[in-house]
């Protein structure tokens, strides 16, 4: 329905006119516009131009948008990965039991429940409950140490409440990010690490509530997090044309919902479970308390790290998909290079500034563990994770290009393959046949995501965008065709 038909409707009704000409359901407005750049494929399409003026100017237009875009949502990402790293360092300090049961309780639950969240947003809690009533005989049976299996089901019990939180937290989030409101989820963020890190140190050290305690008040903190989001967008202006309160509506159309985010569910649960199922397999090594401690500190650093990668995944996804959506193939090709050039270079950065202070390590994993004999093994490690951050940092950006573009299927197969029948088995043989240990298990998942790296990469860039965009638009049509009443007579 065009804008001018709903005006002679109002008017029509404004003038008296008793005969109900209002249409039942009118299009929302977004909050905000989307951020469609038609100067960049101007620049790109402009033959008049020298080849290098056009690319500096469009190198400048497409990282400006880029930029503003993914610069919130990295802190946003960043801060939220601070508070449950906040917890591992603090549990570290406990011992090296409490920071390998904090580990493997952590990653044990985000395995078993990311797939209800992914698929929907409503249903993680109850797939949760029997894994979580059962952790410490489920880690025992997958050949856990009964030591770390014991304390990490009592770290497990305290995340209980976490699991509701995140299946909140992320319907809650993606709504503001796809409106570009991000700063706000940024400020509260923030606010939430202090309180975070001030009932942290009171529980765990001065309550005495140990690892208990410690997840308790990482579940409370997720809370917060989510209800101060939530009250946001119930006092905030800005989502007055994009959300009107809770209805039953919101009920209708789940079936199409699951169909349409199945494969984005199972492309994700693939990516996560790789990672985490490396983190169990470290606990099946010689020494597993020493080794799962090495690992976690590892991993969290290369998780912080990647933070910022993930922060330009969410940039990645709205550009490329704005871009195809609004029939510039040029604009789609150009920001799949400038995102994945941009995320590459950022992410490098950290790890090289490590490796060139490299003496200061022993300073920087003081904060994570006591014992001395850990801290020489993950010191070992350092330097063998500082060079291995270029891998992960290019696929994240390609893997949401390929979410952009409607490539969830192919990513899954891909993600089967590259992970499960490469990374995992390289990683089981050179850590236990070859006796490398945390290295080369922590080598094995790097060859798997260097395969995936190189398949999605060859993918991209082969792509022909074109075709692409005549996709995207067919798709838009089908929607802009579809008129479904909310009433029937």
């Amino acid at each position: 329905m065009s804008s001018n038909s709903i005006e002679n409707t109002i008017e029509d009704s404004s003038s008296g006119n008793d005969e109900p000409h209002q249409p039942m359901l009118l299009h929302k407005q977004p909050s905000q516009e989307p951020v469609i750049s038609s100067e960049l494929e101007d620049v790109l399409s402009d033959t008049s131009l020298p080849y290098l003026k056009r690319l500096r100017r469009a190198t400048f237009i497409e990282l400006r948008i880029l930029f503003k875009l993914a610069g919130p949502a990295v802190v946003v990402y960043l801060l939220n990965n601070v508070i449950s790293m906040s917890t591992q360092i603090l549990c570290g300090h406990l011992g090296n039991l409490e920071l390998a049961a904090s580990s493997l309780g952590n990653n044990g639950i985000q395995t078993f429940c990311l797939r209800p969240y992914a698929r929907d947003g409503e249903c993680g809690g109850d797939t949760m409950w029997p894994s979580i009533w059962g952790a410490q005989p489920l880690l025992i049976l997958l050949g856990e140490s009964d030591t770390i299996a014991s304390a990490a089901g009592i770290f497990v019990y305290g995340l209980i409440p976490q699991i509701f939180a995140y299946a909140a937290n992320f319907p809650i989030q993606k709504f503001l990010q796809s409106q570009s409101v991000i700063f706000p989820s940024a400020y509260i963020s923030g606010g939430v690490l202090v309180v975070h890190l001030l009932l942290s140190w009171i529980a765990i050290y001065k309550l005495g509530w140990g690892l208990l305690g410690a997840s308790l008040v990482l579940s409370l903190s997720w809370w917060v997090l989510v209800g101060a989001q939530f009250v946001y967008i119930l006092v905030s202006g800005k989502f007055k044309h994009t959300w009107n309160g809770f209805s039953l509506q919101a009920f209708s159309g789940l079936w199409e919902f699951f169909k349409l985010s199945i494969a984005s569910a199972v492309m994700l649960c693939l990516e996560t479970w790789y990672y985490q199922i490396l983190v169990l397999i470290a606990g099946l090594l010689k020494d597993a308390e020493t080794a799962l401690d090495s690992l976690t500190v590892c991993m969290t650093i290369s998780g912080w790290v990647l933070m910022i990668s993930v922060g330009f995944n969410a940039a990645a996804s709205v550009r490329v998909s704005n871009e195809l959506g609004a029939g510039h193939p040029k604009s789609a090709s150009f920001s799949v290079v400038a995102v994945t050039l941009s995320s590459f270079i950022i992410a490098l950065v950290p790890g090289h500034c490590c490796a060139l202070t490299s003496p200061c390590d022993e300073l920087r994993l003081h904060w994570w563990q006591h014992h001395c004999g850990c801290r020489r093994r993950t010191l070992s490690f350092l330097g063998h994770l500082y060079f291995t951050e270029w891998s992960p940092a290019c696929v994240y950006p390609v893997r949401c290009v390929a979410v952009g573009c409607g490539w969830q299927a192919f990513v899954a197969y891909v993600n089967v393959g590259c992970y499960y029948f490469i990374g995992i088995p390289l990683g089981c043989v050179l850590g236990f046949k070859l006796d490398f240990g945390v290295k080369g298990i922590w080598s094995g998942m790097i060859g798997g995501t260097l395969f995936q790296t190189i398949i999605l990469l060859w993918v991209t860039f082969r792509t022909d965008w074109n075709k692409e965009v005549e996709k995207a638009t067919k798709r838009l049509n089908i929607w802009d065709n579809i008129e479904k009443p909310l009433l029937k007579d």
